[in-house]
Parts: structure tokens; C-alpha cells; sequence
């Protein structure tokens, strides 16, 4: 299994020309952050965990041809409005893309989509199949994908295992029944927006708690904001074996 991060990022923490903190004006590459996304490969089948705004300078980055699935954490823009950029995947492949949510955050997808599922659709509009996420395992071409729910202060979000691999995103809350679906994960991927305590995000300090009590062999904080510091500054101050993500970053599982 290879899994390529495609953002680290969060609209909190996307560098700007007004801000002139020493992140935002960092010319360390690995301070400048793409909306959060990542892309985990199996055996020739691509499935993408959310799509943000970024989606497509992702895609492109990335040189990712097709794309069999696109599992969708939560409503929330900064994870669903690329949607519309799967459009070129379609054309290339001459084929509909599967999305797959929980019913809540279908409702949205179809509201902010609206052309893509109307009877009589306009040609070249986004061809999407609505697949249904619950806490209930999927597979995906054979590829089996556990769903974790977690909370996004009182939004319900879902993060997802595959094998070894755990990815949380947006979370501040995970109950003791879903943690038991990440015990004996090797490689975790988890938020951290600052280090400040956050209403709806881990703050670093939780976020590594959580990441001694599963005791992975490689974890890495994804979701940062500019708040956290520099990227060199704070991995320096991380445990061994944890890591502040960054765009690009390619590893096997």
C-alpha cells in the first residue's frame, strides 16, 4: 500500500499576502499547505479521502491519472469543493467517479452539486455515483475500508482505516468503541491544528496523547494551521517516531 499525502493544510493556516507570520512567510516549502487530502494506492486502485479546494493542483502534483473512489470525511467546503474538478477524470476515463459519504453530508454534496444530478444534465457536468458511508465496514474493488467515526466538536466526521493505515481528520472526540478500530494501526495519520486547545480540533498536545495510547509505529499530524509554528521548529520538539506531515509526502505501508 502506498499512501501520498496531498495537503496538510487548513483554510485557518493557507499562507496570504496579509499575514506576515513567520510561517506564512516562510520559504521552507514544507510551510506552505494545500487543503487536507491524502491518496492511498492498493494494488492499482486509487481511492482519494476527501477533495477540497486544492483538489485539482493535487491531482496534477501528483500526476494522478484515474481515480477509483473518493471517501468523503465531512461537509465542511475545505473538504468537498474540488468536487467538481472530477469532471477531467471522468472525460480521461469515461466513467463516473464514486463518492462516498453518510446521508447528511450526501444532502450537501447533491445541494452545492446541484447539476450534477438533475434529470436532463448539461454535458460535461461532474458525473458522481452517490455511494452510502455508515460505521458498518465497506470494500471498495476489493479494498476493505473501515470507517471510524469521530467528533468534530459536535459534528459527527469519519476517519478511516485501511490495513495498517489509520487517517482522523477534523476530530476533537473519539469515543472508546471507535478507538478500539485503531488499536494495532502501524501507520497513523491524525489533526493537530496549533498548539493551543481548539473547540473542534485536537491541539498538539492531545493529538499525541491519543498517538502513545495507539502506540503506532509511525505517526504523522496532518490539518495544521499557520498557528502551529514552523514546520523545522516543531518537528524538532515532536517524540521520536511522529512528525508534522507535509504535501507530498509519499510513504509504504
Amino acid at each position: 500500500m502506498k499512501v501520498k499525502i496531498l495537503g496538510t493544510g487548513t483554510s485557518q493556516g493557507v499562507p496570504v499576502i496579509a499575514c506576515n507570520c513567520e510561517v506564512c512567510q516562510s520559504t521552507d516549502p514544507n510551510d506552505k499547505r494545500l487543503r487536507t487530502a491524502a491518496l492511498v494506492e492498493v494494488d492499482g486502485i486509487n481511492i482519494v479521502m476527501d477533495a477540497g479546494p486544492d483538489f485539482r493542483q493535487q491531482m496534477l502534483r501528483e500526476k494522478v491519472s484515474d481515480i477509483d473512489a473518493i471517501l468523503i470525511t465531512h461537509e465542511h467546503r475545505d473538504h468537498i469543493a474540488g468536487l467538481d474538478d472530477v469532471r477531467a477524470f471522468n472525460f480521461m476515463n469515461q466513467k463516473p467517479i464514486d463518492i462516498y459519504a453518510e446521508k447528511r453530508v450526501q444532502d450537501v454534496i447533491k445541494a452545492e452539486f446541484f447539476y450534477s444530478f438533475e434529470e436532463n444534465k448539461y454535458p460535461g457536468v461532474p458525473q458522481i455515483n452517490m455511494k452510502s458511508l455508515t460505521v458498518d465496514p465497506i470494500k471498495i474493488k476489493g479494498v476493505k475500508i473501515v470507517p471510524i467515526r469521530v467528533f468534530h466538536y459536535k459534528l459527527p466526521v469519519f476517519g478511516f482505516r485501511i490495513g495498517d493505515f489509520s487517517y482522523i481528520t477534523d476530530a476533537n472526540y473519539i469515543s472508546e468503541e471507535e478507538k478500539q478500530k485503531l488499536h494495532g494501526t502501524k501507520y497513523l495519520i491524525i489533526n493537530a491544528l496549533r498548539k493551543r486547545k481548539h473547540i473542534s480540533h485536537y491541539s498538539l498536545d492531545e493529538s499525541l496523547k491519543l498517538i502513545k495510547e495507539l502506540s503506532p509505529k509511525r505517526a504523522y499530524i496532518t490539518h495544521i494551521s499557520h498557528q502551529m509554528g514552523l514546520h523545522h521548529d516543531v518537528n524538532e520538539e515532536l517524540p521520536r517516531g511522529i512528525s508534522l506531515a507535509y504535501d507530498g509526502l509519499h510513504f509504504e505501508v
